[in-house]
């Protein structure tokens, strides 16, 4: 159960949040950034074009270097990985289990 304003929206690739905000925001070219990060610039681009995902090793490298957390990028990777692969998973016969109520 998520926020009902955000229903029908996928969650954002952080490619896509480096391509078009962070980038611009910063006085550095995409192969200084990639050197930064210690990747290739084929990964960089990768990230950028939402080919790769921003794996742990990468999100503690972004946090490092645009001074933020290694969650904030991880986190956005997963909501991103796990909306998805739920398009494409058959939940129709899996059922789910009720909680049983406590006991007064």
């Amino acid at each position: 159960m998520g926020n009902p304003l955000l229903t029908g929206f996928r969650p954002t690739h952080p490619g896509e949040v480096l391509r078009e905000d962070v980038l611009p925001s910063v006085l550095v070219t995409k192969t200084e950034l990639a050197a930064m990060l210690c990747i290739s610039r084929q990964t960089l681009y990768g990230i950028l074009n939402e080919r790769e995902p921003v794996t742990p090793r990468i999100a503690i490298r972004l946090g490092h270097v645009f001074g933020n957390s290694p969650e904030f990028w991880a986190r956005m990777q997963l909501a991103h990985d796990l909306a998805r692969e739920a398009e494409k998973v058959d939940l129709s016969h899996a059922p789910t289990l009720e909680r049983p109520e406590p006991a007064r």
